[in-house]
């Protein structure tokens, strides 16, 4: 490929046609089935996927289809088959591109200028929902076709996937695999360009995903709250019971997970990249967190806090119901206390086995013989990458020093990208590219997400090395 004609290719792509229609994108308000149960009603979701079909049929790509698939009762997909560039790059393997086109909920609190719906480029920017995490990926990803073509390169048969279910753990993303199957063939590159990394210097691959495991827990003492004078001394506090069978899953002075099912062993190439990280990216651990006055981190050492982060069990208290607000409390014993319980679990740790020995310390033996309620369960597994092939590695390292002039590193995140492990055990043999444009301080799922269009440009530019060097592997 001519370099020179690939980048400029991926730049204006970026600025003249992918700019303007994924600012539209943002305007599009496609809140994940799990926040808006009436998605099929509201039609956000629809009309996100239509966006994109309709920029994607306006592209100079020959041969290519372009489908929305949507099987009874479930969300919508957005496929798009993209020829090899002779026949015989056709006839061989699978490229498959992976994003998404839901978006997690507004909330409050954007900064002035700001809103989650309200697409504004500043300094490099693009702000508003979506706009990250992970609108920009189909766009990249038709954009990295396109610049190999352009720049006299090659590529395999590409197959980009987008689906509407990501934000809520992809729940009918499994159907639809099986759905397709017969038609995406035997994919041995994965492309996932919903991840990120610590800065916007290098290229970052995701290695590692956490699984969940999660469920609410009701402490009920009452079949209705008591005068606090009368009653406090005599029934037991909902909220004591809660703190005592929390004390079962969690060491409260160090933030231990108790819970033997949850701890793996960290694998030895893990923790060898972990330490490369850190030594590119010093302070990132703890820099861009926007703590509270006079707060520490949970350790000093910053190769500790990310092990903790990408391979140790935490729980957070993520939710919690039956407290009133405070101006609105009274002098009363409650009935009960609800807490939601969230768990991120090692890669490889088993969430099954690891949500069933939460729920056997839940419900054994409760202290005074509280009634214990257990709701809302999920769990999901982590995922591994795994290792590099040497020539994804080979083209990698050409990567860092040409298109970044940084070395790659790689990122062991806590969130889930449930796509990853399905993927990977419907084809085991695969290579995984994880990555994307989202840096530590993108603010997904909070106020003030924004995009960073060069850092995106040049993700785009690097799929498209990529793409090149599959068909000569």
């Amino acid at each position: 490929m001519d370099r020179s004609v690939l980048t400029r290719t991926v730049r204006g792509l970026w600025d003249d046609d992918i700019l303007p229609s994924l600012s539209d994108l943002v305007a599009v308000p496609a809140i994940s089935p799990t926040f808006d149960p009436a998605w099929a009603e509201h039609g956000h979701l629809a009309a996100a996927i239509e966006h994109v079909r309709a920029w994607l049929a306006g592209r100079d790509l020959p041969g290519t289809t372009i489908e929305v698939v949507q099987l009874a009762g479930r969300t919508p997909l957005l496929l798009v088959d993209v020829p090899g560039t002779t026949a015989a790059e056709d006839s061989r393997d699978t490229v498959l591109l992976y994003g998404h086109l839901d978006k997690q909920p507004p909330v409050a609190n954007w900064s002035e200028g700001l809103g989650p719906w309200t697409p504004v480029v500043r300094d490099g920017r693009l702000y508003g929902r979506g706009a990250a995490d992970d609108g920009y990926s189909g766009y990249a990803a038709i954009a990295a076709i396109e610049a190999v073509r352009a720049a006299g390169g090659a590529h395999g048969r590409c197959v980009v996937l987008l689906e509407t279910g990501e934000e809520s753990g992809s729940p009918d993303l499994p159907a639809y695999l099986e759905h397709l199957r017969p038609r995406l063939g035997d994919v041995s590159l994965v492309v996932c360009l919903d991840s990120g990394g610590s800065d916007y210097d290098r290229m970052w691959l995701t290695t590692s995903l956490r699984g969940l495991a999660q469920i609410t827990l009701t402490v009920r003492v009452l079949e209705s709250g008591l005068h606090s004078g009368m009653a406090s001394g005599i029934v037991p506090s909902s909220f004591r019971v809660a703190r005592r069978l929390l004390d079962r899953l969690e060491d409260s002075a160090t933030g231990e997970v108790l819970i033997r099912e949850m701890h793996v062993d960290v694998p030895g190439n893990r923790v060898a990249e972990v330490r490369e990280a850190i030594a590119s990216a010093p302070g990132v651990q703890v820099g861009t967190v926007p703590w509270a006055p006079g707060v520490r981190p949970v350790a000093e050492d910053e190769v500790e806090l990310a092990l903790n982060a990408g391979w140790r069990p935490t729980l957070s208290i993520t939710g919690a119901d039956g407290l009133p607000a405070p101006d609105d409390a009274g002098n009363v014993l409650r009935p009960f206390t609800t807490l939601v319980l969230s768990f991120r679990l090692p890669p490889t740790a088993d969430s099954k086995a690891s949500l069933d020995a939460v729920r056997e310390l839940l419900t054994t033996d409760v202290p005074y013989g509280a009634v214990v309620e257990l709701s809302r369960i999920e769990h999901a597994d982590g995922w591994n990458a795994p290792d590099l092939a040497p020539w994804l590695r080979d083209t990698l390292d050409r990567i860092g020093e040409d298109v970044f002039g940084a070395p790659w590193r790689t990122v062991s995140l806590g969130g889930s990208i449930p796509f990853m492990g399905l993927l990977h055990e419907a084809y085991p043999d695969a290579q995984f590219l994880v990555t994307g444009a989202v840096g530590p301080d993108s603010n997904c799922h909070v106020p003030d997400e924004w995009l960073h269009l060069a850092h995106a440009a040049r993700i785009t530019e690097a799929v498209a090395v990529v793409l090149d060097a599959h068909t000569r592997r």
